[in-house]
């Protein structure tokens, strides 16, 4: 039985013209902001802030900084700038098995077993991936 996948999902549609819905509200809301500034303020003034405003608004909506779109970068800087910076480190000690050995001593560190939950996913995740590469060979 073989079902339609959608396919471009992380494409936004366009609404107002080559614009996506949020593209037109970040630069509809630089341009009233901008406005407003116009009206209550000397020009001199309102441009002076205004021009950092609308550079935002189409930060907001065009600019993309490592493939990903300057809003997740700013808010990624308010939660960096404003969460809690406390960070706790606690140092493991690791056992340390030595043997003795007539004339020299050995030193051997203790290495971690895998746990029977890990193993269960290590087991199921290989168990996954035979499945999906025996299905790939026999559709071929």
């Amino acid at each position: 039985m073989r079902f339609q996948v959608p396919q471009f999902i992380e494409i936004e549609d366009k609404i107002f013209g080559p614009l996506t819905f949020k593209q037109f509200i970040y630069l509809a809301g630089g341009v009233g902001v901008s406005v407003v500034l116009f009206t209550l303020l000397p020009k001199f003034i309102a441009i002076l802030i205004s021009v950092p405003v609308v550079v935002f608004a189409v930060a907001l909506a065009f600019y993309k900084v490592n493939s990903k779109p300057f809003v997740e970068v700013v808010e990624a800087f308010f939660q960096y700038t404003l969460g809690s910076k406390l960070y706790v480190w606690k140092k493991e000690d690791k056992q340390i098995i030595r043997k003795e050995v007539p004339g020299q001593t050995q030193t051997q560190v203790y290495v971690p077993k895998l746990s029977g939950s890990k193993l269960k996913e290590l087991s199921f995740a290989l168990d996954v991936k035979q499945n999906n590469n025996q299905n790939r060979e026999d559709t071929l």
